[in-house]
């Protein structure tokens, strides 16, 4: 195959025949597909796109190929670092210069990718959204032309959205910070809500938006009511019946772990794989799952955005997934290969409350972001609030994907503005001698770096900077010294390490002190908590439908081209589900359940903690993980997630009764 070429886009390129030859070209296909060459022609244009395409369609290729038509590097936001890799190694093998900037990266290659992004070399650059916080990163852009910015999983950027990321409301703000003309958005999963306030959001007008249908004709989806006692058994008929490679998702870690022992039990060899294994095991047995060493996987939703094998023959979910879009995602990676493939949902209403127990987890309390507002009001000076993630998570009991929430809507109701990003360390070693090192330069810039040498404190071979005291002495702007570094270690003069990312945010002290501040982040959370429980009311109702469960599920992503009976479904042939639910015994009926809620306050009061409310009771219960107890162990207890089958709301009423409805418990 030819070595591509990267020429400025063409106006010869908007014709068809053209585009299909650089295609072969430089991909060695022959065609495109449906939806593919729209997109390309808006950005080649120069104009933006929004690409809605289901799972397995080839958005990647739309900007792909148009990457290689453009000036300048293409930058793509993803969410998974599985994902990048996977398509770096596809296009290295089409002889394309790809790369990433990531945290497998040691610092002297991600030096090497700038080198070769700044020099033209590196055409498509992959970083996740967090990579902008990076100040190193940011000022890297800032010195870089780039052509095109590219949105993964874009739907991450809406609240609409089933997969919400709160940093992803930032990057409609870089696009102006880095003079990003164009921008292309990649969804497989967006209603039409979803798509709307995506488009906004970009200034994508309604004319770029290009859509596909969500209908495809080789997924036979069924629907099966089967009781919690009789699901294993029924998932060995299941995937005894079932021929070639298969997904089984799970809610819970242990499930997999579980599950996958029951089957291999069962003459059918099946593999656990979850976020609790080590990465380097993860990685091991998706790789042996791509190369067809293993043919079922028995995993959680970790598994699966990364996965591009074209041959599943089936996807079986054990569990309820956990909304629509999730279920529409799952069972899209099936059958790539356009071949019959059967997607089955073993269905009861017994783990809704595990799954709803997940949304109560992700609401912080009241109390808790009243520490955070009341952290910011004692850590703040002159307006400057500076701060790390993981401290302020585990000191407010707050998780971090909540937290981040939060940052971003005090930032909307213009309480606090992010300024900057830093690493609170610079640690560094020379590389050749400092004499030597110095005498490189004009006497301007040796006088400039002396003072940073001096302002170093060195522990044998590595030397920390200490920034404050550089500052106070000659008022070194930290910017031009964090530039000074980067290009030694450019140079390979010097090794650079940082660590410990702190964020830097302006702070209005009187919206902060605004008393009904804490009163509407709680409301927002809350309502959070309503929307996300409707959507999992939405997926009951969705699994009962009377109606072809095929053209139901287009219909909810806007595709109303979906024949309305689709003949390889379920509802098709007659069999309509009404999921099943287990009668549990009163939860006041539970043997040892005030034993175990009285050793957890005890425990929590022995490490300092008191009172100890309901809610954290209750997450105790319920098995639902915050960071107060990564802190102090409590998973470890006995008692931790006894009561995860049943309904968050009934813990809460169960321990408001059993202590006289008093919001806090000591122990009894």
């Amino acid at each position: 195959m030819q070595t591509p070429s990267f020429d400025s886009p063409s106006p010869l390129l908007h014709d068809n025949a053209d585009l299909i030859q650089k295609l072969e070209q430089q991909f060695g296909f022959n065609q495109f597909r449906e939806g593919q060459i729209d997109v390309i022609k808006h950005i080649l244009s120069g104009a933006s796109s929004l690409a809605i395409f289901p799972t397995g369609s080839g958005k990647s290729l739309c900007y792909q190929f148009s990457a290689l038509q453009l000036a300048n590097v293409t930058l793509v936001v993803s969410p998974l670092l599985a994902l990048m890799k996977d398509q770096i190694a596809f296009l290295n093998a089409k002889g394309i210069n790809a790369a990433s900037i990531d945290s497998s990266l040691t610092f002297e290659q991600t030096q090497q990718v700038m080198r070769d992004v700044r020099r033209g070399h590196t055409k498509i650059l992959m970083v996740s959204v967090e990579r902008f916080k990076n100040e190193r990163f940011r000022q890297f852009l800032s010195s870089i032309d780039i052509s095109l910015l590219v949105v993964d999983e874009a739907h991450c950027i809406s609240e609409w959205g089933h997969n919400f990321r709160p940093d992803y409301l930032k990057i409609p703000s870089y696009v102006q910070q880095f003079s990003i003309a164009q921008v292309l958005l990649l969804t497989a999963t967006a209603t039409e809500k979803v798509k709307l306030d995506m488009a906004n959001r970009f200034a994508i007008l309604p004319e770029q938006v290009v859509q596909t249908g969500f209908y495809r004709s080789n997924l036979d989806i069924s629907i099966k009511p089967v009781v919690e006692a009789a699901k294993q058994s029924e998932l060995v008929n299941t995937v005894s019946q079932c021929t070639g490679a298969g997904i089984i998702y799970v809610t819970l870690q242990k499930t997999a772990e579980d599950i996958a022992a029951f089957l291999s039990a069962n003459n059918i060899q099946a593999t656990a794989y979850h976020a609790g294994l080590d990465s380097e095991l993860r990685n091991r047995i998706q790789q042996q799952f791509m190369d067809g060493q293993i043919n079922v996987i028995v995993a959680t939703i970790a598994f699966g955005m990364g996965i591009d094998k074209s041959n599943i023959r089936f996807v079986v979910h054990y569990d309820l997934p956990k909304s629509i879009e999730n279920y529409s995602q799952e069972i899209g990676r099936a059958g790539r290969d356009g071949q019959l493939s059967h997607c089955i949902t073993l269905a009861n209403k017994d783990g809704l409350n595990t799954i709803e127990n997940f949304v109560y987890g992700d609401t912080p309390e009241p109390s808790a972001i009243t520490n955070l507002i009341e952290h910011i009001s004692a850590e703040v000076e002159h307006g400057r609030w500076e701060m790390q993630e993981y401290a302020i998570s585990t000191s407010c009991n707050i998780k971090q994907l909540p937290l981040k929430t939060l940052l971003v809507q005090l930032e909307l109701a213009n309480v606090v503005q992010p300024s900057f990003a830093y690493f609170a360390e610079f640690k560094y070693q020379f590389l050749i001698d400092k004499q030597q090192l110095l005498a490189s330069f004009d006497p301007q810039r040796q006088a400039f770096l002396q003072q940073i040498f001096e302002h170093t404190r060195f522990k044998k071979i590595w030397g920390q900077l200490d920034f404050d005291s550089l500052y106070q002495q000659y008022g070194a702007d930290r910017q031009r010294v964090v530039s000074a570094l980067d290009y030694l270690a450019d140079k390979q003069y010097i090794q650079l390490e940082t660590k410990k990312i702190t964020q830097v945010f302006n702070v209005d002290i009187n919206a902060l002190s605004n008393p009904n501040l804490i009163v509407s982040l709680s409301d927002y959370f809350q309502s959070n908590e309503v929307k996300e429980i409707k959507r999992l009311n939405q997926l009951i109702s969705f699994f009962e439908s009377t109606e072809c469960i095929t053209a139901k599920l287009a219909r909810y992503f806007d595709d109303q081209q979906a024949p309305s009976h689709c003949g390889h479904c379920s509802v098709c042939r007659g069999q309509i589900a009404l999921l099943p639910q287990q009668a549990l015994a009163p939860i006041t009926q539970l043997a040892s359940l005030q034993q175990y809620l009285n050793k957890f306050c005890t425990h929590m009061n022995a490490k300092g903690i008191m009172p100890i409310s309901v809610a954290v009771q209750t997450k105790f219960l319920a098995g639902i993980s915050v960071p107060i107890f990564t802190r102090n162990k409590v998973k470890q207890l006995s008692g931790f997630g006894y009561c995860s089958q049943y309904r968050y709301q009934d813990i809460v009423d169960y321990i408001n009764h059993i202590n006289g409805n008093n919001s806090d418990m000591e122990p009894g």
